[in-house]
């Protein structure tokens, strides 16, 4: 199987490509609004329901605020990710405050903000105790140490993991922030990452609710909500089976009813996704400039691991289509790389395509989570555009691409070469 679904063809995209040049990351507005709904509706059931979107998925404001419209708060884990919630309106409540070794200040600025904050250590609970004080409303983020399994299979190690309270440390957290102010309490786990199983949600939701009513049972703690986190994955190659989540929500129904259904008890659901919400949504668009031949078939495109890591770091599939010749044999073999000094920068290692020739625009699917947000400057290179196909069809620029100005920017010294030329 070769083939991804794309809302675009080529004429569009070179259409775009004579306004923002290419490499350029491209947001479809109608498939970030459906899988939010689609989110929604697997958990009507739950009438405190609430996403909060992670915003360290893709920190662009308009795609942020398309997913405030649909109904989702978000979680940050930073100054910068808090002020762009703030910036947009989202504050109290609908802003899950989520962060490990938390500067002091941060904390001071999410109280102000009315956040949501969810502890990771029990230090960090005298921290912000110093740091606007202990809120009403709280939260505690769970690790339950040894091997987290679905079914007989292994997802991960908890344990290994840097994040979250130990069971025992939950318990004596709790009673110390009762005796501190705190009146309402959230229970918070993050177990595994991309899993596209549908009984993960089902599996941590077992875990937390039964912790959550354990927690109830000693302390007399009102349980306010239940956060899932994040950790649903997406299908990333044409052959992978995307999460059902209606099946997923449904499923979690069914254990929220046997764990709460003889208690007091009915907390809210809060869910963190940031992958599920915007990944698909996301595509890099990008240019092929050389064709190398030596011990391997090299396409060069003028995009590199600067626009898009996770190849590079993780080892990470991404589609590649190659526009205009989706039909074509998928009959040759390249590297796809770019133009970083480092042999790991490659979008496709061994990847069967069409033929390409210099000028050909391919898209690198499924970049609208950890894609943008995760670029970085080495060798002086530029973060390019993010651009909104919005849902009539029409295009709307919501972050330029950087200048060498911008690289410069923060630099004081003398000798610079004159930045009046752009390139």
């Amino acid at each position: 199987m070769t083939h991804k679904a794309l809302p675009f063809d080529k004429q569009k995209i070179e259409e775009i490509a004579k306004l923002y040049p290419t490499p350029f990351h491209l947001y479809d507005e109608a498939e970030l609004r459906r899988r939010a709904r689609n989110l929604r509706a697997a958990f009507a059931w739950n009438p405190g329901f609430h996403e909060h979107y992670a915003v360290k998925a893709c920190p662009n404001p308009v795609i942020v605020q398309i997913l405030h419209e649909e109904g989702c708060g978000t979680d940050c884990a930073s100054w910068a990710e808090l002020m762009l919630s703030e910036a947009l309106g989202i504050t109290g409540e609908e802003l899950m405050f989520s962060s490990n070794d938390t500067p002091p200040e941060e904390f001071a600025y999410a109280r102000r903000l009315g956040a949501v904050i969810n502890l990771d250590d029990i230090s960090h609970i005298d921290c912000l105790a110093a740091n606007g004080g202990i809120p009403e409303l709280i939260s505690c983020r769970f690790n339950p140490g040894g091997e987290f399994r679905i079914g007989t299979q292994i997802m991960g190690n908890p344990a290994d993991a840097k994040f979250g309270f130990t069971r025992a440390q939950l318990t004596e957290g709790f009673k110390k922030l009762k005796a501190m102010g705190a009146g309402r309490f959230g229970l918070h786990a993050f177990l595994s990452s991309c899993n596209t199983d549908n009984m993960y949600y089902p599996t941590l939701a077992k875990l937390l609710f039964t912790t959550a009513r354990e927690l109830f049972e000693e302390l007399g703690t009102e349980i306010a909500f239940i956060n899932l986190s994040g950790g649903i994955g997406i299908p990333y190659r044409p052959e992978d089976s995307a999460t059902d989540i209606a099946f997923v929500g449904a499923k979690v129904r069914e254990v929220y009813a046997e764990v709460f259904g003889n208690t007091p008890m009915r907390p809210a659901i809060y869910t963190e996704l940031g992958r599920y919400m915007t990944g698909p949504a996301g595509y890099l668009v990008t240019r092929a400039i050389h064709h190398k031949d030596t011990y391997k078939r090299f396409i060069g495109v003028d995009a590199c691991a600067a626009n898009l890591m996770r190849p590079a770091i993780y080892g990470a599939y991404h589609h590649i289509t190659v526009l205009g010749k989706e039909n074509a044999p998928h009959d040759h073999v390249y590297d796809v790389t770019g133009s970083l000094c480092e042999s790991s920068d490659r979008f496709a290692v061994d990847r069967l395509l069409p033929e390409i020739e210099r000028g050909d625009l391919l898209v690198i699917h499924d970049t609208g989570a950890h894609g943008f947000s995760m670029g970085y400057n080495y060798n002086g290179k530029l973060r390019s555009a993010e651009v909104l196909l919005r849902e009539d069809g029409s295009t709307r620029l919501i972050r330029r691409a950087e200048t060498n100005r911008d690289y410069f920017a923060t630099l004081d010294i003398l000798g610079l070469p004159r930045l009046s030329e752009e390139k």
